[in-house]
């Protein structure tokens, strides 16, 4: 049987395609090699479990050190130390047995639950000492421990650490999971507990903290390229080129694109994999909503989130109260990137998961149907497209744009609804949004034709003039001769016939169609 692309859970060396965990781990093993405490934080499904056990492996067949990987994740949401010390106790027995069978599990009070407070670090301690080599422990899911077992949970280790001159501790532990150590704590007065967090040892933040890498454009290339050699199947270099666009080299992405066509979409191995399959394959992971999508999605409730992403659907500043905290938070979800000193979402993907999910219940609730808008040609027919946004505006979607737990962007996404239902009959719609750019920008792909719309909120000090200029500046850099403008009147006392206009303008060589809401 041939190996497959993985899509759930670690990958397993013969099992599933795979790139070397070891690329992504330089950081990783120095940090180890030097007896630090930290954190291996990343977002979800991008191979932290896979790296994690690698390491373990590694240096279980070495002679520097012995590991454990400990999964902690049963313990998770459960903030009485009594009962969630009892499972971790448990996984460190399981960890035990399958990385270090040699080593007798700890018995007596080493490994009484009671007292829950001291329960891990009398564990540790005892394991430690008795280790043939210097201990490491890998805890992964560490974040999802939480309120008083979480500080507790922290606290243990801090005290082994600090007393490990006198008494043997694991040289180094790992805490592996989505976010850094410092986002593990959200309430208060859970913060006070841990105060010690980022001044002083185990866990400097500041410095202590590592993420695994995207995948490169060759990397992805390299891993399509295991499935050719075991198959004949090729990918064209648009193919490759267009996954990697996508996804931005997540390895969930990744391998989910691949999956979904070469195990349901073209089975046949002497087929080619084309870019028209790669798209396909997006629409079928976002339509489904699979488990990777769904996950995304539930982080969208969440108020740290929602601070970020709702100017950024928007193209807005964020509010002074959004702390760096949030930006830190969203970051180590994988939701965010940094590029180039701007805040973005990660991937295309996400650019479009975000306001569908989003928007999803909305667009059930819009009745124009595709192919109203659709010449004899088979062209989009954009005039009548816009004028019946412009009804729908006024009849239904300024209300349920006020209903949006994002209301920052609710006549951002409420435009985007509308158009994702049209353009759901034969096209797509590609997003371009960043923090404190003003401005929403997007492009629909229709038959081969590109059309180019510009979202801008106008407020008492935003001038025609400014948002002009922008959107010639987009049309520009797409290459296009005239685009569409569409500018939703926030002033007060503007009355629905002085909102809703249609004008046609020549601006800097470009012919704007200028639609006001």
């Amino acid at each position: 049987m041939h190996p497959s692309f993985n899509i759930a859970g670690p990958c397993i060396r013969g099992e599933h395609y795979m790139l070397p965990p070891e690329r992504r781990l330089d950081r990783v093993t120095e940090l180890i090699d030097e007896h630090r405490y930290f954190t291996l934080h990343a977002g979800r499904q991008v191979g932290k479990t896979t790296s994690a056990r690698w390491l373990v492996q590694r240096y279980n067949a070495g002679d520097r050190f012995c590991a454990l990987w400990v999964d902690i994740q049963d313990a998770r949401e459960l903030p009485d130390p009594t009962r969630a010390f009892e499972l971790v106790l448990d996984d460190l027995d399981r960890a035990v047995e399958v990385d270090l069978p040699g080593l007798a599990l700890p018995s007596g009070p080493a490994r009484a639950l009671e007292p829950a407070h001291s329960s891990i670090r009398r564990y540790l301690q005892d394991l430690a000492a008795r280790a043939p080599k210097p201990l490491v422990v890998l805890f992964d899911e560490a974040d999802g421990v939480v309120g008083e077992a979480m500080v507790s949970f922290l606290t243990q280790l801090r005290q082994g650490y600090i007393a490990r001159v006198a008494r043997p501790f694991p040289a180094s532990v790992v805490l592996v999971g989505q976010r850094q150590v410092r986002d593990y704590v959200l309430r208060e007065e859970d913060r006070r507990a841990v105060a010690w967090l980022g001044t002083t040892s185990p866990f400097n933040i500041n410095a202590e903290a590592t993420t695994l890498v995207a995948f490169t454009e060759a990397e992805v290339g390299e891993l399509l390229s295991q499935h050719t050699e075991a198959t004949g199947q090729r990918f064209s270099p648009e193919a490759v080129t267009r996954i990697y666009e996508l996804g931005q080299g997540h390895p969930w992405l990744t391998n989910a694109l691949a999956d979904q066509i070469v195990r349901r979409d073209a089975k046949d191995r002497s087929i080619e994999v084309t870019a028209a399959h790669v798209h396909a394959a997006k629409e079928t992971i976002i339509l489904e909503r699979r488990t990777h999508i769904d996950s995304l999605m539930a982080r969208l409730r969440e108020d740290r989130v929602r601070r970020v992403l709702a100017p950024m659907l928007a193209g807005d500043a964020v509010e002074s109260d959004v702390l760096d905290d949030d930006f830190s938070y969203v970051l180590g979800l994988g939701l965010v990137r940094d590029r180039g000193g701007r805040y973005e979402l990660a991937n295309p993907i996400y650019r479009e998961v975000v306001p569908r999910a989003l928007t999803h219940h909305q667009q059930r609730q819009i009745f124009n149907e595709p192919t109203w808008y659709v010449r004899p040609d088979g062209a989009l027919d954009m005039p009548k497209l816009m004028a019946d946004w412009q009804v729908f505006w006024r009849k239904d979607g300024h209300l349920a744009a006020e209903g949006f737990r994002y209301r920052e962007a609710g006549p951002h996404l409420m435009l985007m609804a509308f158009l994702q239902r049209i353009v759901n009959g034969g096209g797509r719609i590609e997003r371009e949004y960043g923090l404190g750019r003003g401005a929403l920008d997007l492009v629909i792909e229709w038959q081969g034709q590109q059309h180019a719309i510009e979202v801008k909120l106008r407020r008492d000090t935003e001038t025609e003039g400014e948002a002009l200029d922008q959107v010639t500046g987009y049309l520009d850099h797409l290459g296009l001769p005239e685009g569409w403008l569409v500018m939703f009147d926030l002033r007060k006392g503007k009355r629905w016939d002085e909102r809703l206009t249609t004008r046609e303008v020549e601006h800097r060589g470009k012919r704007i169609h200028l639609i006001g809401c």
